[in-house]
């Protein structure tokens, strides 16, 4: 297997070792300046190498604005909507919890009434009861009636209530949805920067549809118009670098 450096240095050193066994100081520093301008080409072979790909990845880095995009608008709109699934979460345990407060005396207090009236009524099935607990019986069975029909409206009310409060589920599932593909876009963008930074190079990665139209549902306080550039440093930099 022939050597690299044999190949392409072996026969330069040679006429150096030859020019200098002979005293010949022309030709030997011929052969050196020979050897000379044959490294500095290489290294500025190597130089303008890298200096084309680092203008490449600047420009790439430039050019790709999503980066940019999910620093300035995307993490911040995912902590408002998280902030509004919380808010949404919160408020929904606290109103379903004060509609079964209040339900718990209806149930207590009807449960109470229909164990008052049930001695009496076994007895009328008996026939064992006398005539005035029998009326007193019926008026009982007349106020039960009543105030059962008026409570059981109550509770039909607060379990409507329940149940729109829990409507929230759908959509905080459809923010939190929204945020985890914000995650994991992140994510690749962040390995592909560090992918940048070590090798020069990047991997193309598209990005869903469903992705970059948001993060779910419009919530207050957070606006959907496009995003500053914010790029001026790196503009500043590519310029320095005649890019």
């Amino acid at each position: 297997m022939s050597n690299p450096l044999q190949a392409e240095f072996g026969e330069t050193i040679a006429a150096l070792a030859d020019a200098l066994a002979a005293d010949n100081e022309g030709a030997f520093f011929a052969e050196l300046d020979g050897l000379l301008q044959r490294r500095e080409r290489m290294l500025f072979l190597d130089l303008r190498k890298l200096t084309g790909d680092l203008q490449s990845a600047l420009q790439r880095f430039r050019m790709d604005s999503r980066l940019m995009d999910l620093a300035q608008k995307d993490v911040p709109d995912a902590r408002l909507r998280l902030d509004h699934v919380l808010r949404l979460t919160d408020e929904a345990a606290h109103r379903t919890l004060d509609l079964v407060e209040q339900s718990g005396p209806i149930a207590e207090r009807t449960a109470q009434a229909a164990n008052d009236l049930m001695e009496p009524w076994q007895q009328f099935r008996d026939r064992k009861i006398a005539a005035e607990d029998f009326h007193r019986m019926v008026r009982k069975m007349d106020a039960f009636l009543l105030a059962t029909s008026s409570d059981m409206d109550k509770v039909r009310e607060h379990l409507s209530e329940v149940l729109l409060a829990q409507g929230y589920q759908d959509l905080s599932g459809q923010i939190i949805r929204g945020v985890m593909k914000l995650v994991t876009e992140l994510e690749i963008a962040l390995v592909d920067l560090v992918r940048l930074s070590q090798t020069g190079a990047r991997t193309a990665r598209q990005v869903s549809d469903e992705t970059r139209r948001g993060l779910g549902p419009q919530i207050p306080g957070i606006k959907t118009s496009p995003a500053v550039s914010g790029q001026q440093d790196v503009d500043a930099l590519l310029s320095g670098l005649g890019v």
